[in-house]
């Protein structure tokens, strides 16, 4: 099979490209000129920019693709540029979206009112109605860390126009909260540096320590992206990626705890007596855990490493690339004075095996 990644040189496509080539299949990826990355051994580049698919149509039917994966969609332009390209010239096409095309990610972040969306999230679930993901701060963040972001950032316009193009199957994957080696947004780092740094206890806000969100280690979301690219029943599907359980942050905490040996203890707290840089805003009582059964159960998916190996790739990467560290989100002096001055602290400190 012949297959075109566009956006193929980050996160995830360093590890979805070996896992398409590795097996066979002919594989080209879609990046920017200026880039330097190394490609696998047989993998193809093609030098254009994303933001301006259009121009390099030509260039990009010449290769002929039996199946076009859009890793870097941002916007409904993106995506309708990306359809105008490839239609009558690509049997199909699978389009990376996210969880946060649900209602629930709306209502999390304020952005929409009315009751809890019902969880786990499954692929039939309501979509935001707003076509703003995010608070206007946190999207200039993460504009800067990913470049492909557009202006007019929104999963639920992908998808739409995706799913509509005539002349051109689509495959959507909804993605979860993504870790691993080479993650920017450096998911781990915040604990692992408290651990690392000895911290005899960790402070939780209550909210926060009791929500639940969909997870999953890069390599398997990438192994979930080859084989829906790779078998034709996932033509016309949608498909939530994530591991099986979303468990809640202060189980994923004592997870990372485990696999660091650290002995330290966790501590619950009000949200109102945790130091403010340790507060997390939004309606947190809006889960996000996701049900993942639809991929499982249709095409058979399974995750290729482990939970144990794939937080121990990421804490070895983590260890070995720590981003730079603003004090102010590290004031141990203000966390140490929440602790002693609760007596709530010591009766509801939560301890790791």
């Amino acid at each position: 099979m012949r297959i075109l990644v566009v956006g193929g040189t980050g996160f995830i496509g360093r590890f979805l490209l070996p896992q398409l080539s590795g097996v066979g299949h002919d594989v080209g990826v879609v990046h920017r000129p200026e880039s330097s990355a190394t490609l696998p051994n047989g993998v193809r580049g093609v030098a254009a920019d994303r933001q301006r698919l259009g121009e390099h149509a030509a260039m990009l039917r010449a290769f002929a693709p039996d199946v076009v994966i859009d890793l870097v969609l941002s916007s409904g332009r993106q995506a309708a540029e990306l359809v105008e390209v490839f239609r009558g010239h690509a049997a199909r096409v699978v389009a990376i979206t996210s969880m946060d095309v649900y209602r629930a990610a709306a209502l999390l972040h304020g952005l929409e009112d009315g009751p809890l969306a019902p969880v786990p999230l499954t692929e039939d679930s309501a979509l935001r109605t707003q076509a703003q993901t995010y608070p206007p701060a946190q999207l200039e963040r993460l504009r800067q860390l990913f470049g492909w972001l557009d202006d007019a950032y929104d999963k639920v316009a992908v998808e739409r126009n995706v799913v509509a193009a005539p002349d051109l199957p689509a495959t959507v994957l909804r993605l979860p909260m993504i870790y691993g080696p080479g993650d920017r947004l450096h998911r781990l780092f915040p604990l692992l540096k408290r651990m690392d740094d000895g911290r005899p206890a960790i402070l939780l806000p209550e909210r926060l320590a009791a929500w639940r969100g969909p997870r999953g280690y890069v390599e398997n979301v990438a192994a979930a992206i080859a084989l829906a690219a790779t078998d034709a029943r996932a033509t016309g599907r949608t498909y939530n990626v994530a591991e099986a359980e979303s468990v809640t942050e202060l189980e994923w905490a004592r997870r990372v705890a485990d696999a660091v040996g650290w002995r330290g203890r966790f501590v619950v707290l009000p949200d109102d007596a945790i130091p403010s840089h340790l507060r997390m805003p939004g309606r947190l009582e809006q889960h996000w855990a996701a049900d993942s059964s639809r991929i499982r159960a249709e095409l058979g998916y399974a995750e290729p490493v482990s939970r144990d190996e794939s937080l121990g790739r990421t804490i070895a990467w983590e260890r070995a690339h720590p981003p730079a560290v603003d004090p102010a989100q590290f004031d141990y002096a203000a966390e140490d004075r929440a602790l002693s001055s609760s007596r709530e602290g010591a009766e509801n400190a939560e301890h790791t095996n």
